[in-house]
């Protein structure tokens, strides 16, 4: 398996913000990580990404702890995009994508045609070829995205960690941006596991979900399992129920507009 974690925990200070949380991926799968605000799905990412050193447990890839990996050496295979990467607005598309050859050229190197041909494939794979002369400022929030998951991909990375890639585009936007999730998984064999608001967007596009619930893993296994259980309805506190539209389509949370009380509780981990 390319990536796995084993009873990792995460803490803040004197409050645990991940705690025994254990995943394994198949190459060229999509995981959700789906739970409320606080739950620790950005937490467990980090500590993906060997970003955040755990209290306890360990992340590995290919059986090799990500702690004991150079950060060139990480870059090489895994890439992570956090919820607003930033770069100057005057930036190109391709400039940006270049950038994430750097694990593999460095300070000395100079760039050859193997490097060129994967940023041309990076363009390529996320649709950006006729793009690429145009500054980040001109771009509209899904190509920026795009031109970000280009950059890792540059990178020739075979994991992506990617943290609320829809958040803050429009609906068209998301789907543009799920839909390369889809396609650089099934086409590419690129394994992601993303953190995600949207339980219906993580239904339709993810081979399995990882819930989580205060920094504790509650659910782990395949869409149409979690349908089948109140775990949603009890972890976001809202009614609703799940709804099968056809039969060969994914099940569809349609959740009713009151939200039920907040159950008390402490401060929940980030």
């Amino acid at each position: 398996m390319p990536l796995s974690c084993s009873d990792l925990s995460v803490m803040y200070g004197q409050r645990k913000a991940l705690n025994g949380f254990s995943l394994s991926l198949e190459k060229g799968e999509i995981r959700a990580l789906i739970g409320p605000n606080g739950s620790g799905k950005s937490t467990a990412l980090h500590a993906l990404a060997g970003l955040i050193r755990p209290a306890g447990g360990k992340a590995s890839l290919d059986g090799v702890a990500i702690a004991s990996m150079s950060r060139r050496m990480l870059a090489k295979r895994l890439a992570f995009l956090p919820q607003q990467p930033t770069a100057p607005d005057e930036m190109t598309i391709t400039q940006l994508v270049r950038q994430g050859r750097y694990p593999h050229v460095g300070l000395f190197r100079s760039y050859d045609s193997r490097d060129e041909d994967a940023i041309e494939w990076a363009l390529k794979s996320t649709g950006l070829s006729g793009l690429a002369d145009r500054s980040l400022r001109e771009l509209s929030g899904g190509e920026r995205q795009r031109a970000w998951i280009s950059a890792a991909l540059a990178q020739e990375a075979e994991i992506l960690l990617l943290d609320e890639p829809t958040s803050f585009l429009d609906i068209g936007y998301q789907v543009e941006v799920l839909d390369l999730v889809h396609r650089l998984s099934r086409e590419k064999g690129v394994t992601i596991v993303m953190a995600i608001h949207d339980i219906n967007q993580a239904i339709a596009v993810s081979d399995r979900i990882s819930l989580l619930e205060k920094g504790q893993l509650r659910f782990d296994g395949e869409p149409r399992e979690l349908a089948e259980r109140n775990l949603v309805q009890d972890i976001f506190r809202v009614r609703g129920r799940f709804v099968q539209v056809a039969p060969n389509n994914p099940p569809h949370f349609d959740a009713e507009l009151m939200r039920l009380q907040p159950a008390a509780s402490s401060a929940s981990p980030a």
